[in-house]
């Protein structure tokens, strides 16, 4: 199936590399999810804090930049587009949720927990996104077994 160019110039740039893109995007997210954790965690510890978290700004843009580029992606690959869009879409409510989840328990003078859904998601994500960037080298194997 041939790829649809949508974007024109954009396409003949960043179509070639997007898989790469895609997995340099998960890995800084799931730093970014580490140091909004950290941030998260010193809020928590302060005594000035007014029963909520205030959002990690950096984080919240990895996240919506991770969905448009797999969006993106869907554009030029329409499988694997759609597969990695599922996994990123899931990743951004569970990161949703997971933060409503730090704010609960931070008004019921919990301690905070690991986000560990969103860890479980991002790890999920970046095996996907690995796979679809490094399939070239499984591709011979792949190729003889099916």
């Amino acid at each position: 199936m041939e790829s649809l160019s949508m974007f024109g110039p954009v396409d003949a740039v960043v179509a070639p590399v997007i898989e790469y893109v895609v997995l340099a995007l998960v890995l800084v997210n799931m730093g970014t999810r580490l140091f909004a954790y950290r941030s998260y965690r010193k809020q928590a510890r302060s005594d000035d804090y007014e029963d909520n978290l205030s959002r990690n700004l950096v984080h919240e843009a990895s996240n919506v930049l991770l969905v448009l580029a797999s969006f993106y992606l869907l554009t030029i690959h329409f499988h694997a587009g759609m597969v990695l869009s599922t996994l990123v879409l899931g990743l951004f409510i569970t990161d949703f949720f997971e933060f409503e989840a730090r704010e609960v328990e931070l008004r019921k003078d919990e301690k905070l927990g690991t986000p560990s859904g969103a860890l479980a998601a991002s790890v999920l994500v970046l095996l996907y996104a690995a796979y679809q960037s490094f399939f070239f080298l499984i591709e011979p194997y792949w190729n003889a077994i099916v």
